[in-house]
């Protein structure tokens, strides 16, 4: 059976239909699950962890190959049906509840696109983070994570991205490959945790929020809101130690220099 007589037959049988307000894109390319079942497989995970199962396009096959998966589901029918075939499942929103994952517990989901953005950061902050992630992205989004500086979709989330993470691309999806279909093209890509020099992340955050503040404003401008822990006055030191003009913008700087100038004005 395809996916798409899988997806047909299933929506027949809850008598559900795909809901908006939560991002419902139900994927039924067998091409591209075929692909995101064998990035996840290369990894040998004993764990998983699906984001938004909804009508099982990934769960159905991914049930039968991995006996510890657990279902995080903000749809009150779906969650309930799915725990009605013996799985575990987290009827939550996956930003709000209390993660508590281990470093051995692998995440795969076609990502509802409002949250997709926001799940790369939360599980970029967490103090353990995950053996690896396969997620499914709207293409822009996944542009930006991967975006190298001085390029036209880098920004505060590919330096968070890029900090925390190695990332590759698994594969492209169009919008075809989804019912309902959605208006813009996806992309999958998979992460790596990547071995990182810092230590309170929600502060670095912060911090890379402050230099991307104005994204057209010079670098010395955004981080004057910064707050006393940091010594603003050491920035042009930085700036000509690192060959830098004084009209410098955060896109200008690469991940690793954004790291560097962070510890570099730490205070304390």
């Amino acid at each position: 059976m395809t996916a798409l007589e899988r997806l047909e037959k299933r929506m027949s049988e809850l008598q559900v239909l795909a809901k908006k307000s939560l991002g419902q894109n139900f994927l039924v390319s067998d091409g591209v699950i075929n692909k995101i079942l064998a990035a996840v497989a290369d990894e040998k995970p004993e764990y998983l962890i699906e984001i938004g199962p909804g009508c099982g396009a990934l769960t159905d096959i991914l049930c039968e190959k991995y006996k510890k998966l657990t279902l995080i589901e903000l749809d009150r029918g779906f969650a309930e049906f799915w725990r009605g075939q013996g799985l575990t499942v987290i009827e939550a929103d996956a930003l709000q509840m209390d993660w508590k994952f281990s470093a051995e517990h692998l995440l795969v989901s076609n990502l509802p696109y409002q949250i997709s953005s926001s799940l790369v950061i939360e599980r970029s902050l967490d103090d353990v983070q995950l053996k690896a992630m396969v997620l499914m992205f709207q293409k822009e989004v996944a542009q930006r994570l991967r975006a190298q500086a001085q390029t036209e979709h880098y920004g505060m989330l590919s330096v968070i991205a890029q900090e925390f993470w190695t990332m590759e691309t698994v594969c492209d999806a169009g919008s075809r490959e989804f019912k309902p279909a959605p208006k813009v093209s996806s992309r999958v890509l998979k992460f790596w945790p990547r071995k990182s020099n810092i230590t309170e992340k929600k502060q670095y955050l912060s911090f890379v929020k402050a230099c991307f503040a104005q994204r057209r404003r010079v670098l010395s401008t955004n981080i004057s809101s910064l707050e006393a822990k940091y010594d603003k006055s050491k920035l042009q030191q930085w700036l000509t130690d690192n060959k830098k003009n004084e009209k410098v913008r955060a896109e200008e700087l690469s991940p690793t220099e954004i790291n560097s100038l962070y510890h570099y004005l730490r205070a304390d």
